[in-house]
């Protein structure tokens, strides 16, 4: 499993693109996807919602369980990826491509997002 090294990691599964065009991309990881097994309804913030780092922001259910989804940053949601409502297996087939779950613009970013390394070595443990 490969964690993309342009992108930052949060300890509960998230990933956050660089900001384009003033918002950022989040998503879930691999390793995610494939704990969470099927993934079968997707639950995503609105456009124009707050989020907070650290905070639940939306849902996937999978065959296995409903899991949180947590924003790795605070700011408002700018977008929000309409196919993964519509096929949530996306998340599964393509975590890091197609499956991107909400574009964000961020008024706060914590410390403590991981690098691609760090969040392989956080994994493996």
């Amino acid at each position: 499993m490969s964690n993309p090294q342009q992108l930052r990691y949060s300890k509960e599964h998230e990933w956050l693109s660089g900001a384009e065009d003033g918002a950022s991309t989040v998503g879930i990881t691999e390793h995610a996807a494939n704990a969470l097994g099927d993934v079968v309804f997707v639950q995503l913030p609105d456009v124009g919602d707050s989020v907070t780092a650290g905070e639940t922001c939306g849902e996937l259910e999978s065959t296995k369980s409903v899991s949180d989804l947590y924003s790795p940053v605070s700011g408002e949601v700018t977008e929000v990826n309409e196919d993964v409502v519509n096929d949530p297996s996306l998340v599964n087939s393509a975590p890091f491509e197609g499956g991107w779950l909400f574009k964000v613009r961020i008024t706060d970013e914590p410390a403590d997002l991981l690098s691609a390394d760090e969040y392989t070595a956080f994994t493996a443990g």
